[in-house]
């Protein structure tokens, strides 16, 4: 069977892509499409795969409506059922695509227990107050996007085809960065050194993109060289691997003893536990410039050696 090429402007996923095309195809044939859940870390195109799925379906048949429900905007079932299902998806053919799912009402949760429950049939009926309404997997397609796993129902989930986007790597990075600036042109290993302060981010390779262009814009030039990105550097405050000031504050604080308890850190950055366990901490683990054990949080070999650095060319 020939692939389908269906996310031609997507860099990287390509486990994700293959397994939504294998999907796809099968839809043109069967006209069932799976309820998928989207998964992926902050800035990773959970949103923009899901509707350019969405999309591709839209435009292999026609008939097919597109609606995108940030689900933060959802207060109740009542506004859930007569917001959205009845003027989008009562008897229409239509892709819905609920983006933050884990911001989700419990009472909607309980309801898409029962819409979207798999079964042979393929189709659901839920009752609402006065309304009787008909789900066929057939016509409709829900869609659910979220960062935050952990906080959807279980129950629901198990519900979804789960589909999970990986991280960006440097070299897909610095690939978005240069599709988005086809007619610039680099000097050697500048757009690789660029990419390592992205986070792993491909909407901050988007923004940085567009930063890149705005400079060149102001040098009436296509080339950006290194002495380019240095300047970039200094004006922005970018520091190497992307850590922002919190978190070279929260280095330099582990820097001064041999572990610290999470509530002498909250105290030294003046910060709650919870911004520092859910934020600033995160990042710093990742690149194994810190860790937590049971004595505390303290600095790793290599978090003192980005902090001697940091220091020596701190401007």
């Amino acid at each position: 069977m020939t692939k389908t090429e269906y996310f031609p402007t997507v860099v990287g996923q390509e486990r994700a892509k293959r397994k939504l095309s294998y999907l796809l195809d099968n839809w043109k044939s069967s006209n069932i499409m799976d309820n998928l859940m989207f998964v992926a870390p902050r800035g990773c195109g959970k949103t923009m795969l899901a509707t350019l799925l969405a999309t591709a379906m839209k435009t292999i048949k026609s008939n097919k409506i597109g609606r995108i429900v940030n689900c933060a905007s959802i207060k109740n079932l009542n506004q859930f059922i007569n917001g959205t299902i009845i003027p989008y998806v009562h008897d229409k053919d239509c892709t819905i695509l609920l983006d933050e799912a884990s911001e989700l009402p419990r009472d909607v949760e309980m309801a898409l227990l029962t819409i979207l429950n798999p079964n042979s049939e393929n189709r659901n009926v839920f009752s609402y107050e006065d309304y009787t309404i008909n789900f066929d997997f057939r016509r409709q397609t829900f869609l659910l996007a979220t960062t935050e796993a952990h906080k959807v129902f279980h129950a629901l989930m198990d519900r979804l085809n789960r589909v999970d986007l990986e991280e960006y790597k440097s070299d897909h990075l610095a690939e978005i960065i240069s599709r988005n600036l086809v007619n610039a042109k680099f000097e050697p290993d500048v757009l690789e050194e660029i990419s390592t302060v992205l986070r792993g981010n491909a909407r901050q390779a988007q923004r940085m993109a567009n930063q890149i262009r705005n400079h060149l814009i102001k040098k009436k030039s296509k080339k950006f060289t290194r002495k380019d990105w240095e300047w970039m550097q200094y004006n922005l405050g970018i520091r190497p691997l992307g850590l922002n000031e919190n978190e070279i504050l929260c280095l330099r604080a582990l820097g001064e003893k041999k572990a610290s308890s999470l509530t002498c850190i909250s105290a030294k950055l003046g910060m709650s536990k919870e911004v520092i366990q859910r934020d600033i901490e995160l990042y710093l683990q990742k690149l194994n410039l810190m860790e937590v054990s049971t004595d505390g949080r303290s600095i790793t070999p290599s978090g003192q050696k980005y902090l001697k650095r940091h220091v020596k060319t701190s401007k």
